[in-house]
């Protein structure tokens, strides 16, 4: 069975460090920590008093001052390791956490979880092909030397950084190796620890090099790993849950995300806030627990995205500057039906197509699956399709030869719709307003990934009322934005009301707008 080596780096609240060690060690599995040099000495002193009577704990051999961005976060890591390997002989796997790290599994699930599949857990992406970064530095991490902190010595830092641009000083990476990155924050076997601190010793070239690369604990176990170990034998992945912001900082968790954590597909999460006192001491008396069954539903980055985008999104639209000048064409006419439930849009324009002949696209913008025509590569993705909107619209005008042309939008593309009814062309929109019972809204919820199967019934009965003023946000800065050439059809009225509006929308005669309005089963869900 499976046993534990937890590698600790922490440098504060001895507390929470001593708490740590003890709850994760009571079930058998081990800790090695590192603590800061630079942090103090009192606090080491503490920890190392307290945790003296657990022989389930060590410490590294020696101490390092680690600064963010620094090789020193690589070295202590690697003292902690080489001091777990030399004091736990019967460990089978060695688990990177920091001090704001806790368990949302039992210990009883996770070495059960580890016995399953005999491999390694790291994230490791390609370096230079994966978009991994971000923003910032990517190839400079690596081809020049960093002996400063960024942080610390932001001067010193990039007088460095650009002297060895100007003089043209770079280097290559060692031939062998090719670079991968990926969150610090790993699972590995026994036997691959082994190899990096065999390959550690031997290879003095590798190890200078990372030892001056720009945050290499994003690289060296990420690199190493898949160096020294077959693909089949490594899933890319993490096993602690973390999050992180618009601007790239760290989410933390509160005491009223306990069922939250305990449905994700982790065995630990990062960051729980100091003052989640209650949240910290459910969680403290888990990893010992037995018997638990976890409910795996896995909807927490998608609920934190939609949840934190609330009052924000669709209302940062700025012209692109490569479609500043662009224009779908003075003399065209782009008609759009925007529907929540995009079953009753595609119904709908299915009639209307049936009636007029019209060219008719469904959720394009929205809708990866789309049929649509090789417009030459632009039409592969969202992104590219969202990205070139205006001349993804000319090339379909052209591509049907014709001067009106009709698709449908899902509410939220509002920025897509504010962007069409700026340009010269003729621009109508037709909203469909439909009725949403609560079990269609947990459908919703289920088919963009906010709630799955599993999701515990209090986060369910807490996240309805969100999606439903979100449904309705969307259709009330639709009708606030006064577009010209705006109409609106709804459910639950007769067909003789839905009709005019959908004739002055199409520009059709009253008898085709009511044949239309009266299409089979539009509102049927």
């Amino acid at each position: 069975m499976a046993k534990i080596a937890f590698i600790l780096l922490c440098h504060k609240d001895p507390k929470s460090v001593i708490d740590q060690a003890n709850r994760l060690t009571a079930v058998g599995d081990y800790m090695a920590i590192h603590f800061d040099k630079s942090a103090s000495r009192e606090n080491y002193d503490k920890i190392r008093a307290a945790l003296a009577g657990n022989p389930n704990v060590t410490f590294s051999k020696k101490r390092v001052s680690c600064g963010w961005g620094e090789w020193s976060l690589v070295k202590a890591s690697l003292l902690a390791v080489e001091a777990a390997v030399d004091a736990f002989e019967d460990a089978t796997h060695f688990y990177m956490l920091s001090g704001d790290c806790m368990a949302i599994k039992t210990a009883e699930y996770a070495h059960a979880f580890l016995d399953a599949k005999d491999v390694d857990y790291i994230e490791s992406f390609d370096f230079f092909e994966s978009d991994w970064i971000k923003t910032g530095m990517k190839e400079e991490r690596l081809i020049y030397r960093h002996y400063f902190n960024e942080r610390t010595q932001k001067k010193l830092f990039y007088w460095s950084y650009h002297l060895q641009q100007k003089l043209g000083i770079s280097r290559d990476v060692p031939a062998d190796i090719q670079v991968m990155i990926g969150s610090q924050w790993w699972c590995l076997r026994r036997t691959t620890v082994e190899k990096i601190i065999e390959f550690k010793r031997a290879r003095k070239d590798v190890m200078r090099f990372f030892s001056t690369t720009w945050i290499p604990d994003e690289t060296f176990f990420q690199t190493l790993v898949p160096h020294l170990i077959p693909k089949q034998e490594i899933e890319t992945r993490t096993l602690t849950f973390l999050m992180f912001s618009d601007y790239g900082m760290p989410v933390t968790f509160y005491d009223d995300q306990y069922d939250l954590l305990l449905s994700q597909d982790f065995l630990f999460a990062r960051k729980v806030s100091p003052e989640a006192k209650t949240l910290k001491a459910r969680l403290g008396e888990l990893y010992s627990e037995t018997g638990v069954t976890f409910q795996i539903s896995n909807e927490g980055v998608k609920l934190f995205r939609f949840l934190t985008g609330r009052g924000r999104d669709g209302r940062r639209f700025a012209p692109r500057f490569w479609e500043a000048e662009a224009t779908l064409g003075r003399d065209r006419e782009l008609m759009i039906v925007v529907c929540k439930k995009w079953h009753v849009a595609k119904r709908l324009v299915a009639k209307i197509k049936q009636e007029t002949n019209l060219p008719v696209i469904e959720y394009l913008f929205n809708e990866v699956n789309t049929r649509l025509p090789d417009l030459g590569g632009i039409q592969t993705t969202l992104e590219k399709r969202t990205r070139h909107r205006r001349a993804l619209m000319r090339m379909l005008f052209d591509y049907y030869e014709t001067d009106r042309l009709l698709i449908c939008l899902d509410p939220s593309a509002f920025e897509l719709m504010q962007d069409f009814a700026n340009d010269r062309a003729t621009t109508r929109i037709l909203e469909i307003e439909c009725e949403f019972t609560d079990d269609y809204l947990l459908g919703h919820a289920s088919r963009v990934g906010l709630a799955g199967d599993h999701t515990p019934e209090d986060t369910i009965r807490r996240l309805l009322p969100t999606i439903r003023h979100d449904v309705s946000f969307e259709h009330e800065r639709l009708r606030d934005a006064d577009f010209n050439r705006y109409s609106r059809i709804r459910q639950n009225v007769p067909v003789e009301e839905n009709a005019p509006p959908l004739a002055t929308f199409l520009t059709v005669n009253a008898e085709t707008a009511k044949v239309i309005a009266a299409a089979d089963y539009l509102f049927v869900d």
